[in-house]
């Protein structure tokens, strides 16, 4: 094991030391609640100043308030010297909720008899309903009710005591609540469209399914181990090299990437991570206009990350790794195998086929970590990837069940939603996800570049219009850090090292290659884009600060705007961004036209984006990836071959096949 890093994660034993300073030196006590507790991270200068065996000094960084006050502070601890070095009130912001408050306020509205009448009322069983309590906007919240820790409940029934609660949404009926005190503040009862009889169930068997029996057992096993070492928070595989974290707001952070280039470490990037993810429903209902989710900051990614299982959320030769998180005490309690560590064979690195030569092929391995959160109804999977050939891929799968509300009788149809069952819609809604991406190409003094693909006009010189240009347009400043994707110009932007030049003359860098954006579509006066501008483009760059993390704000709970530490407030000192420490935001996600095939379950709605080097190398830099072996994954299994596999010969070293036409008929399983 080697010594501690200033970028690990903070312990249980830290979370309860935090906790005992606090109590300690401010009192702290019963009266209060966390809200977060996270490695408040050394400066970035300090870090990369860093080298092993010189000390570290630990800090955490608390956010708590008082239930009585509605107070919000936060706390710095010098966890190295067991002192609070900073309590500092913070006016008119309203932290994340917890999980514990999710699970309180369910078991306060359970035994409410005000609510447990109006359920009556509809002929609902009180034991029956999940009470699930969603954070408000501030455009939204009722002015009397302004100054409190504000929740509204949406309310669901299950058919059965194991039934699947998001089947059965008790319509037009919602719950204000005092999330402090679980004071019921008000029971809006606006209408009531019943109980549509819908498959909601997708349990076989509660929604009385045969399973097939066709499948035959897949088996990925690594007979001598995996090709990763894990020390401490180090990981080390291939030529990758970096530091993972945890915490309760991003789930899993990636830091100091470098890749092992001919025995010279090169820089990557100093940090990667989700910094928001928002879900606005675009449904101005009774039912549905409150419904705008600030997941990673309104209640964290990472709190919402649940254990993962072998043989169902991974497969194959897995490495496992617990996240400890502080509740609402400050006390640890641990997520046991939160995050997935392994390899993946991906199909072919690169191949060729000489016809007189013969074939070389490599097979491609990716290294991957990766976590599911489980937010409400929804699921979300993340998936980091590392290449061989240096490429990286962040990949999100979001899948569970999709909320979905009842018609009036006589209603077949909604404008702002799909048909999905009887007399039952799905609205639609999009998932924004945005990635902070704090790329240091072979080190600091980075400048982004926009490239554009440009057709060459027809001229004497291109006279059959085959001509295809790129420009590229420099990010000068934060007034230029809003930028869009451009299908028509198949746009990307690449951070370049000005000052690093690779063999050919060219600066070295990484390109961000976009995919699944989309544009926000809100009205340019919506609140929903004044809480959040983030969401307007595609992407966002800006000078690199250490205390620059959230671009909805630190606060966006209940929030009206971003201007609390937010990509509004830092953009408008409008600094330098050419040959700078800078920081790309890429906005991405799910533009969800709901579909009956969602339901009652979604099948997993895949996106991603890749970043890729484009000079960085000054040629392939899998070149010496190993050599594919003929037969490796011979399936006969008996010790006797009957595929046609040469077993024990490499491609390519003994002239392969006469004719490449011919390579490709022989088999479709090469190994």
């Amino acid at each position: 094991m080697t010594s501690p890093h200033p970028l690990d994660s903070l312990t249980g034993a830290e979370f309860s030391a935090t906790a005992a300073a606090l109590a300690r030196e401010h009192g702290v006590d019963a009266g209060w609640r966390y809200a977060s507790i996270i490695l408040k991270e050394p400066p970035k200068a300090e870090v990369k100043a860093w080298r092993e065996g010189d000390p570290v000094v630990r800090r955490s960084l608390s956010v708590l308030w008082r239930k009585q006050t509605n107070e919000v502070y936060e706390a710095v601890v010098n966890l190295t010297d067991d002192a609070v070095e900073s309590w500092t009130h913070v006016p008119g912001v309203t932290p994340n909720f917890t999980i514990d408050e999710y699970h309180d306020c369910d078991h306060a509205m359970k035994e409410n008899p005000e609510v447990r009448a109006a359920l009556e009322a509809r002929g609902v069983d009180v034991d029956l309903v999940l009470f699930d309590v969603w954070t408000y906007g501030g455009a939204v919240i009722p002015d009397k009710w302004r100054d409190r820790r504000l929740g509204w409940v949406d309310l669901w029934m299950r058919a059965t005591p194991d039934g699947n609660p998001y089947a059965h949404p008790v319509s037009g009926l919602k719950i204000i609540v005092d999330m402090n005190t679980l004071e019921v503040l008000e029971i809006e009862d606006h209408h009531d469209f019943g109980f549509p009889e819908v498959h909601g169930e997708y349990v076989p068997e509660l929604a009385g399914i045969t399973p097939r029996t066709d499948l035959k057992p897949l088996q990925i096993v690594q007979p001598e181990g995996v090709s990763f070492t894990v020390d401490g928070s180090r990981i080390q595989w291939q030529n990758w090299d970096f530091r993972l974290g945890f915490n309760y707001r991003e789930g899993p952070v990636i830091y100091q990437v470098g890749f092992d280039d001919q025995g010279t470490r090169r820089e990557v990037a100093y940090r990667l991570s989700f910094a928001e993810m928002i879900v606005p429903y675009r449904d101005s209902s009774f039912d549905h206009y409150r419904r705008t989710a600030f997941d990673v900051g309104e209640w964290g990614l990472g709190y919402m990350c649940t254990s993962l299982e072998l043989g169902c959320d991974c497969l194959g030769e897995i490495t496992y790794l617990d996240a400890v998180l502080p509740d609402t005490a400050g006390q640890p309690w641990t997520i046991t195998n939160a995050i997935c560590l392994h390899e993946e064979d991906n199909a072919v690195l690169w191949k060729h086929v000489d016809p007189d030569a013969g074939t070389e092929v490599r097979r491609q391995r990716r290294f991957v970590v990766s976590v599911h959160a489980t937010v409400a109804n929804y699921e979300y999977l993340v998936y980091w990837r590392f290449y061989q050939d240096g490429n990286i891929e962040c990949e999100v799968r979001a899948t569970g069940i999709m909320v979905t509300t009842p018609m009036a009788e006589g209603e077949t149809a909604k404008a702002t939603g799909t048909t999905i069952d009887t007399r039952t819609y799905a609205p639609f809604h999009q998932h924004f996800l945005i990635a902070r991406l704090d790329l240091d190409v072979d080190g600091g003094g980075n400048t982004v570049i926009e490239s554009d693909s440009m057709p060459a006009p027809i001229s004497e010189s291109n006279p059959f219009g085959l001509d295809l240009n790129t420009r590229a347009t420099v990010i000068r400043s934060e007034s230029e850090a809003g930028r869009s994707f451009d299908w028509e110009r198949q746009r990307g932007w690449k951070v370049q090292n000005p000052s690093k030049l690779n063999a050919w003359g060219a600066p070295v860098a990484y390109k961000l290659v976009p995919s699944a954006s989309f544009p926000a579509m809100f009205d340019e006066a919506s609140p929903i884009l004044k809480r959040n501008p983030v969401i307007g483009k595609t992407l966002w760059v800006t000078r690199h600060h250490d205390d620059q993390f959230w671009p909805a704000g630190d606060y966006p709970t209940q929030s009206v705007d971003d201007l609390h530490n937010g990509m509004s407030a830092w953009i408008a000192d409008d600094e330098n961004l050419v040959d700078e420490d800078v920081v790309l935001w890429y906005n991405f996600g799910i533009h969800h036209i709901t579909r009956a095939e969602d339901w009652p379950i979604m099948p997993a709605d895949t996106i991603s984006f890749w970043l890729k080097p484009f000079g960085f190398f000054d040629r392939n830099p899998s070149l010496d990836a190993p050599r594919t072996i003929k037969g490796a994954a011979c399936a006969c299994g008996d010790g006797e071959c009957r595929c046609g596999h040469d077993h024990g010969a490499g491609h390519g070293s003994d002239g392969g096949h006469a004719h490449g036409h011919d390579e490709g008929h022989q088999h479709d399983h090469h190994g």
